[in-house]
């Protein structure tokens, strides 16, 4: 964990890690980057399912996902879905989950979450809830 000492850690998580939780990975390390903060943050994103992972290897991100960041020029690299793990709880300051499932899932993972660092994403807005899967 060396690589993440001293810097803000977050993980975004979603069902399948191809749409919500890719797409706020990317917001959130572009507005970082802006703000001038990129090398004081380690952001990144993962799924309670592997529903998008095969053979453990991961599904791009959902095509029309990659077209609303590009639409907004927000920059985005090639990765592949992987699932939330146990040990991510001590890596990261704060996970913030799409929706009140992917809680539930995020702290069976986790093994429940102790410090209160599982958060619904929305709750760090003035609309709180869920974030809508555009999958369906």
């Amino acid at each position: 964990m060396a690589e993440y000492a001293g810097k803000k850690r977050v993980m975004f998580v979603c069902h399948g890690n191809i749409c919500r939780s890719p797409m706020a990975e990317f917001l959130m390390k572009h507005l970082a980057s802006q703000a001038g903060l990129a090398d004081r943050m380690v952001v990144n994103s993962s799924a309670t399912s592997t529903e998008e992972i095969y053979g453990g290897v991961g599904n791009p991100v959902y095509p029309p996902a990659q077209a609303e960041l590009n639409a907004r020029g927000i920059p985005h690299t090639p990765r592949q879905a992987v699932q939330l793990k146990r040990s991510d709880y001590e890596k990261y300051d704060v996970i913030a989950v799409m929706d009140s499932a992917n809680y539930r899932n995020a702290c069976r993972i986790l093994g429940g979450d102790p410090e209160g660092k599982v958060k619904k994403l929305m709750d760090f807005t003035a609309r709180k809830g869920d974030v809508a899967d555009p999958w369906y």
